[in-house]
């Protein structure tokens, strides 16, 4: 019998956070998890792109593999570059 990984799905959002336990094989991938969860299909339905992904805050494409107890991170768009509001913060 294949182990199974228990890892968590997560977007925190403006107005929402989402967040799901799912059961994976070992061997599964941060893709596999994100389409396990659910959660980017009701992402999609209101618009919103889920193509930024971590684990525990670091970047991480959808073939990174994950082990046991990982929590994968949905990452909202950014509603302005970093450097650009630093700009204009200085400016002010």
């Amino acid at each position: 019998m294949a182990e199974l990984l228990q890892i968590e799905v997560v977007f925190g959002g403006m107005d929402v956070v989402l967040r799901k336990s799912v059961l994976l094989e070992t061997g599964a991938t941060v893709g596999d998890a994100v389409r396990a969860s659910g959660i980017a299909d009701d992402l999609a339905a209101k618009g919103i792109d889920c193509s930024r992904l971590g684990v525990f805050g670091r970047m991480a494409g959808p073939a990174t593999p994950l082990r046991h107890g990982d929590r994968v991170e949905i990452y909202r768009p950014l509603k302005i570059d970093p450097k650009e509001a630093r700009r204009r913060r200085a400016g002010k």
